[in-house]
């Protein structure tokens, strides 16, 4: 049967070739044609793949005659709707009365009349090519995927496809006579309905997304296309509606939305979520003259948290703070996580900065309280920066900025606290930003020196080593004290190439004076926490010691308390590869941390320095002399040296001799000094010696 474009295939069967030949001549033009001679060969063409349109069947024929090919054509299921035109000379009312009972659409006498016989096949393959029309809309409207429903003028349903029952869960029978009301959702007001009734009728066609309710009670997105249905005359006999439940669309909508706009750990509000909502607050502060205020809030010790307990321990916290967060603020308030342990919070319609300032100090109190991690107790704290708007900018980008700055003012102030932002800051931020970029390029510049502060015998004022410390000469700022720049060293990682550079430079200096005949001396070399915990610190000291010349024993490696204690089992194997390769270990500003007896037993350390925070206010201060005697007298139970770092006045010094501490540095034996300086002084001082 043709399906495509092509003209239709008719099949004319006769056993005279003659009258195929007539037949032929007359529908040759308009369609294609096939032909057999016999009854056996019109079934064996009618059943192949290329199944004719229409067949004209001579019924007078030998063999097989037509009647008895009709009845087989009819039987089977392949041939069985294709139409039949018998084709006789007999023109009596019995014979075509036979035809018709049999099956055969049409009947033709012969002679045949050409104008009646196209007449005919035309009218044929058209009542034919309708009735396929027809069915083949059937299937489709029963089949497809998309519920249909068809109403009258007055929007009473007549009819409705599978797909709807499927979709909304009500039967054919329970729908027809009602009216789509029936499935409505409540979840549009009247101008939603009003507009959309405006546009049919202006337009006979309206498509859109609505919520649906299905029998059951369940709400539900669907894509919704109405168009009207008019007769000749243009008046409105029907509506059909199209639709399809986008449900799961929304859900992927939804997810993807998630995706783009949350933060997929804590569900909250992600940098780029947080930006539109800052920019619509902006507007709404300009418009009403409201005030609002931006948090900047960043744990202060979340990264002992990764490191010890591990990530997944870190993603908890992280889960825990966000609800703490959104438990301090309203909920039209804003709390996003930006990345990592940063967050920022947005405090819609304040009255004042004194109630940005009580959300603040609720957040770091509460954020002090303990964090359980799977049994696991843990402190951390966080440091809050505000900025206002409108007082500190009407910009986005502005406001965050100044509330991050205000932040690490927060931090640096001691943590745990909140600071607003203040023009003070700005500048101050500034400057730290110009600092960091021109620390960046200060080591290929050769804009670092040392100093050298000599240490000395407490009783027989003998110079035995010096503190090698770190100075910034700066083309324009001048010396910057390291104060300044160590902490942004330590931040954005360039304390690890400077800190190699320091021991490389230690070692040529001692290689220098030994070449100039001074008297061997150790020199002590501070390392940064960052410098201690990187990935094979003993060799990589050990490798640039052995390529200067230099035995280990000269070098000195000084480390703070809480440097040690962090990760403190592979610390301890850093300190054994160290001590085992030669180098002295000193714990530096003992006293000020842990101070932990258990940690000296367990760590192979040779010398402990007491914090010039204890010496400075001797003797004064009876409780600071006192640690000060108390730390003397755990290294000498421990075997080990001890070390007072700012010493600055003779009592000073009388009262470590009389406590017997071994050895000092301060400004009462010198200042730090340049290699040359401290060379020069080493030589005053051997000379003074033997005098």
């Amino acid at each position: 049967m043709n399906t495509d474009l092509s003209p239709a295939l008719i099949l004319l069967v006769d056993d005279l070739p003659e009258n195929l030949h007539v037949l032929a001549s007359a529908l040759r033009n308009q369609y294609r044609i096939k032909t057999a001679t016999s009854g056996v060969s019109a079934l064996e063409l009618a059943t192949r793949e290329d199944t004719p349109d229409l067949i004209l069947l001579d019924v007078m024929m030998p063999g097989m005659n037509g009647h008895q090919v009709l009845e087989r054509l009819r039987a089977n299921p392949l041939t069985r709707e294709i139409p039949v035109i018998f084709v006789t000379a007999d023109d009596s009312e019995r014979s075509e009365l036979s035809g018709l009972i049999l099956g055969a659409d049409d009947y033709l006498t012969k002679p045949i009349v050409l104008p009646l016989l196209q007449a005919r096949v035309r009218n044929l393959l058209l009542r034919r090519k309708s009735e396929q029309d027809l069915r083949l809309a059937a299937q489709v409207f029963e089949n497809t995927s998309e519920g249909i429903v068809i109403t009258d003028g007055k929007t009473r349903i007549l009819e409705v496809n599978r797909a709807y029952c499927d979709i909304t869960g009500f039967s054919r029978e329970e729908i027809l006579g009602a009216t789509p009301n029936v499935t409505k959702s409540e979840r549009h007001d009247r101008a939603f309905y009003d507009a959309m009734w405006q546009t049919l009728r202006e337009k006979d066609h309206w498509s859109g997304e609505i919520w649906d309710r299905r029998k059951s009670g369940e709400i539900f997105p669907k894509w919704l296309t109405i168009n009207a249905v008019r007769n000749p005359r243009g008046q409105l006999s029907h509506y059909i509606g199209i639709f399809s439940d986008i449900s799961v669309l929304k859900q992927t909508e939804e997810k993807l939305h998630r995706l783009a706009f949350y933060d997929p750990l804590t569900g909250l509000p992600n940098r780029v979520m947080f930006r539109d909502r800052l920019e619509q607050e902006i507007t709404i502060v300009r418009r009403y003259h409201q005030r609002a205020a931006i948090l900047f809030l960043d744990l202060d010790r979340f990264k002992n948290v990764n490191d010890t307990l591990g990530h997944a321990a870190g993603d908890i916290l992280l889960m825990e703070v966000a609800r703490r967060l959104k438990h301090q603020v309203r909920e039209n308030d804003t709390v996003a996580r930006l990345a990592g342990d940063e967050f920022i919070l947005i405090l819609r319609d304040i009255r004042d900065a004194e109630a940005a300032a009580r959300v603040a100090e609720n957040i770091c109190l509460s954020l002090a309280q303990p964090f359980d991690l799977r049994g696991e107790e843990v402190f951390v704290g966080a440091s809050v920066g505000i900025s206002l708007l409108p007082d500190d900018g009407t910009e986005a980008e502005t406001l965050t900025k100044r509330a991050d700055a205000a932040m690490y003012h927060a931090k640096d102030a001691g943590r745990g606290q909140y600071r607003f932002f203040t023009e003070e800051m700005d500048r101050l931020t500034r400057e730290r930003v110009e600092l960091e970029n021109h620390l960046r390029h200060a080591l290929e510049r050769q804009e670092f020196r040392l100093h050298y502060q000599p240490k000395a015998e407490v009783g027989s004022n003998r110079l035995f080593g010096a503190e090698a410390l770190l100075r910034w000469h700066h083309p324009q700022r001048g010396l910057v004290p390291p104060a300044q720049f160590i902490p942004l060293a330590e931040e954005n990682g360039l304390i690890l190439p400077i800190g190699l550079w320091v021991i490389r430079e230690v070692c040529r200096q001692i290689r220098i004076w030994r070449e100039m005949g001074l008297p061997r001396l150790t020199v002590a070399v501070n390392l940064s926490a960052k410098q201690f915990h990187q990935e094979n610190l003993a060799r990589v000291i050990g490798d640039i010691v052995a390529e200067e010349g230099i035995s280990p024993s000269l070098i000195e490696l000084e480390l703070t308390e809480s440097t040690v204690m962090d990760k403190s089992e592979s610390a301890t194997a850093t300190l054994q590869a160290l001590h085992d390769q030669g180098f002295t270990l000193a714990i530096d500003d003992f006293g000020t941390g842990y101070s932990s007896m258990a940690y000296l037993k367990r760590f192979p350390v040779d010398t402990l320095k007491i914090d010039r925070s204890f010496i400075m206010v001797i003797p004064g201060m009876p409780n600071d002399a006192a640690i000060a005697r108390a730390i003397i007298q755990l290294a000498r139970s421990l075997g080990l040296e001890v070390v007072a770092e700012g010493v600055e006045t003779p009592e000073q010094r009388e009262f470590l001799q009389q406590e017997g501490c071994e050895f000092l540095q301060g400004f009462w034996l010198s200042r730090p000094l340049e290699p040359e300086a401290f060379a020069a002084f080493l030589k005053t001082h051997i000379a003074n010696a033997k005098d």
